[in-house]
């Protein structure tokens, strides 16, 4: 492994092969090791880096909340100092939100997206009144302490909310309410769109969505599988991605 410092964050990379370069961008929560396979796969014919996001694994924190478009920043920062041009891109969930928006900027040669996160979900007035509610009641218990604010916090938050906490938390927070609807437009690239069929974190419906709105989209659900279902079904990804890249 090697590290790279940009923007003030060490960041912890593998870059393997040579060839036309394929970017490895995983989930939120997760880290590098979940992409292992696919840059062992594809290190005897591209040149792929894979990397721990900041606030992820290896790599360092952001010193203030991020963005998804301060990740994709970073980056771009980082694959210019790596000599890195025209990327396939191939994410997971999170990953996905940040290749959205670089390929929305950049040049881009294919794109990969396992479990898309990017659209926001569908939300009714029930949830608008729960959410309303759970901010005022934010506000009061604040007033009451720091301690209490917290407790407050890791019994309502979701599960990756709890995980986390200082500057990642507030970025969690930014990430999740980035709506990458508005720079799908933007993307002209071939992109390959793998859902789950029960994915219950990004629904096969965004997948659907994702599908119409992009230019150059495809669809892929592996059935009776969930928001994992590329690394559960490792043979079957790596066989599309073989396909894909023009194998």
């Amino acid at each position: 492994m090697a590290h790279l410092v940009i923007n003030n964050i060490d960041i912890c990379y593998k870059l393997k092969g040579e060839g036309q370069p394929v970017v490895l961008l995983h989930g939120w929560g997760q880290k590098m090791i979940m992409m292992d396979f696919i840059q062992d796969h594809l290190e005897n014919k591209f040149k792929v880096l894979n990397l721990d996001l900041p606030g992820h694994g290896e790599s360092g924190d952001p010193d203030r909340a991020y963005t998804v478009e301060d990740y994709c920043q970073l980056l771009k920062k980082l694959l210019d100092t790596l000599n890195i041009e025209n990327p396939i891109l191939i994410g997971h969930s999170f990953g996905c939100r940040i290749a959205f928006h670089y390929a929305a900027q950049y040049p881009t040669a294919k794109m990969i997206m396992c479990g898309a996160a990017g659209l926001l979900p569908k939300r009714g007035l029930d949830y608008q009144i729960k959410t309303k509610s759970f901010k005022l009641a934010k506000k009061v218990v604040s007033l009451t302490g720091e301690k209490n604010l917290e407790k407050f916090k890791q019994h309502y938050g979701s599960s990756d909310y709890k995980n986390v906490s200082g500057v990642m938390r507030d970025t969690f927070v930014k990430v999740v309410n980035d709506d990458a609807k508005p720079y799908l437009s933007h993307i002209t690239c071939p992109v390959i769109l793998i859902f789950g069929e029960n994915d219950d974190a990004t629904p096969l419906w965004m997948g659907k969505e994702l599908e119409k709105i992009l230019k150059d989209g495809a669809l892929i659900v592996f059935e009776n599988d969930d928001h994992y279902a590329y690394f559960h079904q490792p043979l079957r990804f790596l066989a599309i991605v073989d396909s894909f890249l023009g194998d």
